[in-house]
């Protein structure tokens, strides 16, 4: 029971998907590239990401280590978003709730490929994946507040609005920031059966 593409094209309003996107597993080759991506992308990323200001090319190494023998384990997986060769970002699940059929999801982009549709793109395939594929029922979004680029995203693809955790999110120096839940449904994913 897959997926109409065509409900793809009109959730995103007709937009085309350029440029070509591949979801790729990450490899330990990734890291200088990866790492690089998020130097290009730090001052950016880190209000909303407690890993991104300190985050070092040893620290990357370990990420993909971890995506690796997280995907191993079955227990949720992380992709490179590639666009024409380069990664952009990455998306992914956190973990894999068997008991609930519910898994979480996050992500990151490069701001040199924000606006194209790439990452709207991405969590459509991953929605897709984890709704046809595992057969879960709940896939949760958090954001902060003040992260307009991932709520928007997260509402544009249909995301429900489910409130508001306080302190929620720790950064450094024990700064605990508030992140608003979304949740996507089987059913609320548009076209399916």
């Amino acid at each position: 029971m897959g997926r109409r593409r065509t409900g793809l094209s009109t959730l995103l309003g007709e937009r085309r998907m350029r440029p070509a996107l591949e979801l790729r597993a990450l490899a330990e080759s990734d890291a200088r590239e990866l790492y690089a991506l998020v130097e290009a992308n730090r001052e950016r990323l880190a209000p909303w990401m407690p890993w991104a200001a300190a985050q070092t090319l040893a620290g990357t190494v370990a990420f993909i280590r971890h995506a690796i023998d997280q995907e191993q384990l079955g227990d949720g997986f992380q992709r490179a978003l590639v666009v024409d060769g380069a990664i952009a970002g990455v998306a992914g699940f956190h973990r894999l709730d068997r008991e609930n059929l519910s898994t979480s999801i996050g992500y990151w982009l490069g701001s040199r490929y924000e606006g194209a549709g790439v990452m709207s793109n991405a969590v459509a395939q991953l929605l897709d994946h984890a709704f046809d594929e595992w057969g879960v029922h709940r896939v949760e979004l958090r954001a902060a507040p003040g992260n307009r680029r991932s709520r928007a995203l997260a509402e544009r693809l249909g995301f429900v609005e489910e409130g508001l955790l306080r302190g929620a999110e720790r950064f450094a120096d024990d700064d605990y920031r508030d992140l608003v839940v979304y949740s996507m449904l089987a059913g609320d994913w548009p076209g399916r059966d």
